[in-house]
């Protein structure tokens, strides 16, 4: 049956059929190793101080929230969208100070995000105006079971922009793979079932600017399509 349904409910949650997705979800920076690596010394300075020793996480709410074929509309000031392609993982039940050996029986499944901001200069308290603009969170095109995805921490990522192939990246290779990451983030907070959690974006993500259509693939999820147009008023 094919798992594409995408519903908006009085409720805020969300299916792609036959999974309801809570509507909650959660970004993860730095997860690439090649994040801390770009920051070089200014990791040890203010206001960074040190390197985190935890997952470093932010919201994408509710209005950021979209499907496959939206429209990704940023500012008329801004040249260019950041395309920061990501895996979703699907929570299951409710999970709380979970072990790493158990870490999957709580994953549902996997869908491809498309964790769009404006290009930020810092990862310190990243504008929100960057990060939570209407319509910046695609997913889709459905949640795939993890029975079909035997180890998500091995997927080939691509992105196109305007049919060209401009990058190429992997899930593998995470300073936390999925196991590691469910475990330190229920250390200290609860995610419940229909919770998405990102396994978080590679470094160097493309650019896409207004007109141009972005399609991610991740291996086994399937195709994520937007096209990115400039916004109508002042936002």
């Amino acid at each position: 049956m094919p798992l594409d349904t995408f519903i908006m409910n009085s409720c805020f949650t969300f299916e792609f059929a036959p999974y309801r997705c809570s509507g909650v979800v959660y970004g993860v920076m730095m997860n690439d190793p090649r994040s801390l690596q770009a920051l070089g010394n200014k990791v040890n300075s203010p206001p960074y101080k040190a390197p985190p020793k935890a997952p470093v996480l932010y919201l994408k709410p509710r209005n950021t929230l979209a499907v496959s074929g939206s429209e990704l509309r940023m500012p008329a000031y801004s040249e260019a969208v950041k395309i920061n392609a990501t895996l979703g993982i699907v929570i299951k039940q409710t999970a709380c100070r979970v072990n790493p050996a158990e870490a999957m029986n709580y994953v549902a499944g996997y869908i491809i995000v498309n964790d769009a901001c404006l290009p930020l200069d810092s990862y310190y308290r990243p504008s929100v105006r960057h990060i939570a603009r209407d319509g910046f969170c695609p997913m889709g095109p459905c949640v795939v079971p993890a029975s079909a995805i035997p180890n998500p921490d091995a997927l080939a990522v691509l992105v196109y922009v305007a049919g060209q192939l401009v990058y190429k990246a992997s899930t593998a290779g995470m300073v936390r793979p999925v196991a590691t990451l469910l475990s330190d983030v229920t250390d200290f907070m609860t995610l419940k079932a229909g919770d998405i959690l990102m396994l978080g974006a590679t470094e160097a993500a493309p650019l896409a600017r207004a007109g141009q259509q972005v399609a991610i693939e991740i291996e086994g999820l399937g195709r994520l399509e937007n096209t990115v147009v400039v916004e109508d008023g002042p936002l």
